[in-house]
């Protein structure tokens, strides 16, 4: 069977429509599937490397949440706590007054605490007066006070000495947290 030119031309024609439908529609569509496939190969790639850098900085986060989580209970251990702001203030005047009675300082007079309070936290700063018979009772005293837990900061101290006895007087700082509202007072000064 032998083709006529006509339906040569026809196949011809034929031919070129092919390639064209191809090339304008068939190409495309399969170079858009290659392309999500080329896209979703990369995203697992990349989620693979972040799991395993997550794998590998797993260790030092552990570690770093241990060393915050220390680090916070022994901040907390250094504030005072209380129900309301005159307890805790007793609780730092009744402290203060420990650490000299056992460091054989006597105490003479206490001043009303001093409060300061801001976005959550209080600042209470005690005044004490003492006298002691022998100048290293007061180095017992401070060194008492540097080891303190809850922490007593001295802010002020004066120490003088009147034929056998010792005077002087103190003042620390110390902090406490969480004060609700309702149970503090306007600050004395």
């Amino acid at each position: 069977m032998q083709i006529s030119t006509r339906e040569k031309n026809i196949l011809i024609v034929a031919g070129i429509v092919l390639v064209v439908f191809a090339s304008t529609r068939l190409f495309p569509a399969l170079n858009a599937i290659y392309q999500s496939r080329a896209d979703s190969i990369e995203s697992v790639q990349l989620d693979i490397e972040r799991e395993q850098r997550l794998i590998a900085n797993t260790a030092s986060w552990r570690e770093r949440r241990v060393a915050v989580e220390s680090q916070r209970s022994e901040l907390q251990a250094q504030i005072f706590s209380g129900e309301t702001v005159p307890i805790i203030e007793a609780n730092i005047q009744r402290a203060l007054s420990q650490y000299a009675r056992d460091s054989s300082i006597t105490v003479s007079s206490t001043r009303l605490a001093e409060r300061l309070e801001s976005d959550g936290w209080l600042l209470v700063s005690q005044e004490m007066s003492f006298r002691t018979d022998d100048a290293a009772n007061t180095v017992t005293f401070l060194q008492k006070l540097e080891t303190s837990v809850p922490r007593l900061q001295v802010s002020d101290f004066s120490l003088s000495r009147n034929r056998n006895q010792y005077t002087g007087s103190i003042t620390v700082v110390s902090f406490a947290r969480n004060i609700s509202p309702a149970t503090t007072v306007a600050t004395r000064r």
